[in-house]
């Protein structure tokens, strides 16, 4: 299938749905970055591909504006060669107190005109050669020399190739373990047209594994990068339309010290050669800027178009991640304990982002570790703090991770977790609001506890061996029915009437009708043995337990529970 060009500016290969007709579509990113106003959203294969491409666009955008401003004139502050309209060397007037107000100025224009200028276009259109699939430099590729000389000529031994149903994440299928769930027949999981391929060679990048084993030749021994993104707990800002999710996440001040340090934007494509883009990846060193973390390879890769493309990859080393924080890597939740990012696992499956509401949103508790919060909430704060944010819109979070299978040689992604926090921007970066919420959510933790206890004895009635086991099934089946009832009083939540009958609300009303419900289910099926019971020795004294005693001891803490609490 090979083609003379393909480049991205041009020729279309963005999934999008339209705003008005609900239509998918295909775009060019000329088209994207003209018309973004007029897409809902990115419609990919997998909400975490969207991710992976949203973050590509940010990269694009965050370079732009934080050189031009919205009407694509250069910042004084900064100052720009004149072919590459790359940052001169050392530039950055970081003594003037200009930079915020003009960053911020910048992102308030853009947004009150709703769509982006034309300079994003025409920096495209200085780094076209960077786009072409097919190009002398091609996108997020090397070229057979540069492979070649890096890996020993595995080219010719046609050694190290990554089929592409293993990097098609809908399969995930390495030529050993087949996917006998997949969407696509076995004749048809290596085709692929160059529009799709393109959006899975930049998911890749992001959500890797280590099922491949080349490494760079001549290197010192180093540990393989498994994908950034991959590794990280997400959370990120969904707007009404494509534009606002990409104006809503645009990080133009990721450092809120003053020193403006991390300013300066380098993407791959920026870099003078692949050559010396991998080099510089062999250095292990972090990235320092927002867009250089989003368009990080994991992987150097070498296309040969035939039929059917093959694909040559080759480990490249993961970058000492303790020298990223919340201002250069804004989309990720984040522990205290080490101040480290936190990642997503198996065990989070079925787990909604209300239950970790404290990891994505400020409270009183956090005023020592405002760092430790997304950068995105930070920013989205700030923006709220400048009202560039209106009074009641409300702010959709979301969040969207490939889950590693555990199997520390493959890394394989065995499943994806999405989900979305709506919630009154009023509330969300109002502490004394926040506050209330998590104890309500931590309110709710017990309340499930006590229903743990039920479970558990329930268990013992019907003799299941494994009565945990049992009792946590039991408890993740509650939590899932208090998903849709819990979203939608978090909605319903106004700024502007008092805080404790709303809190009450959930907690007296809500929660306990959701308790009543969960228990009748389970008395509705209950057995004539559960309903007899059995005897007990306690306190050398006979003691009947059934499921009514189980109910009353249930009932009886949640009410304890309560009176403590008031």
């Amino acid at each position: 299938m090979a083609e003379e060009s393909f480049n991205l500016l041009t020729s279309p290969w963005i999934k999008v749905i339209g705003l008005d007709s609900d239509e998918e579509k295909q775009i060019s990113l000329e088209d994207l970055f003209q018309n973004a106003q007029n897409y809902r959203r990115l419609a990919g294969e997998m909400r975490s591909q969207d991710l992976a491409i949203l973050r590509f666009l940010l990269a694009i955008l965050t370079t732009v504006y934080t050189r031009f401003d919205a009407n694509g004139n250069p910042y004084e502050w900064l100052e720009l060669d004149s072919k590459s309209w790359r940052p001169i060397e050392n530039s950055l007037d970081d003594d003037t107190d200009d930079i915020q107000e003009d960053l911020l100025a910048t992102w308030e224009d853009l947004f009150q005109r709703g769509s982006f200028s034309d300079i994003v276009v025409k920096y495209l259109e200085k780094y076209a050669a960077r786009f072409d699939v097919f190009g002398k430099q091609p996108f997020y590729q090397v070229t057979a020399e540069i492979y070649d000389d890096l890996t020993s000529k595995k080219i010719a031994s046609g050694k190290g190739t990554v089929a592409i149903k293993q990097m098609n994440r809908l399969i995930s299928e390495s030529n050993n373990s087949p996917d006998i769930f997949s969407p696509k027949s076995s004749s048809q999981k290596n085709k692929i047209g160059t529009a799709e391929f393109v959006r899975w060679l930049i998911s890749y990048q992001n959500f890797t594994g280590t099922t491949d084993k080349t490494k760079i030749k001549g290197v010192e021994k180093y540990s393989a990068s498994a994908g950034w993104l991959y590794g990280l707990d997400t959370v990120y800002a969904q707007g009404k339309t494509l534009f606002e999710t990409l104006m809503l996440n645009l990080v133009l001040i990721s450092d809120f010290s003053g020193e403006y340090g991390n300013i300066i934007q380098k993407p791959n494509w920026e870099f003078a050669s692949q050559a010396d883009y991998v080099k510089y990846l062999l250095e292990k060193k972090a990235p320092d800027n927002i867009a250089g973390l989003y368009t990080n390879w994991s992987r150097m890769i070498y296309v040969r178009w035939d039929e059917e493309p093959t694909v040559f990859s080759t480990c490249l080393p993961k970058f000492d991640d303790d020298a990223i924080n919340n201002e250069i890597e804004p989309m990720t939740t984040w522990r205290v304990k080490d101040r480290h990012h936190n990642t997503k696992h198996l065990s989070d499956l079925g787990k909604k982002m209300w239950r970790n509401f404290g990891l994505y949103v400020p409270t009183e508790a956090d005023t020592q570790n405002a760092d430790m919060k997304p950068g995105i909430v930070n920013w989205l704060s700030l923006l709220k703090d400048e009202q560039l944010i209106p009074d009641a819109h409300y702010v959709n979070l979301a969040t969207a991770n490939l889950i590693s299978d555990g199997n520390a040689t493959s890394q394989l992604p065995a499943a994806e977790i999405s989900d979305d926090l709506y919630i009154n921007a009023d509330i969300l970066f109002d502490l004394h609001w926040t506050t209330k919420i998590e104890n309500a959510i931590e309110y709710t933790q017990q309340i499930i506890k006590y229903y743990w206890g039920f479970a558990n004895g329930l268990a013992e009635l019907r003799g299941i061996g494994d009565k945990r086991d049992f009792a946590n099934r039991l408890s993740e089946d509650f939590y899932n029915r208090l998903n849709e009832p819990f979203n939608n009083w978090l909605i319903d939540l106004d700024p502007m009437q008092p805080t404790t009958p709303q809190i009450l609300k959930w907690e007296d009303e809500v929660l306990l009708r959701q308790v009543d419900e969960q228990v009748n289910a389970v008395m509705a099926t209950a057995s004539p043995k559960e309903i007899i019971g059995k005897h007990e020795d306690k306190n050398n004294e006979k003691m009947i337990k059934n499921i009514f005693i189980l109910v009353n001891i249930l009932r009886a803490s949640i009410n304890k529970y309560r009176k403590k609490l008031r």
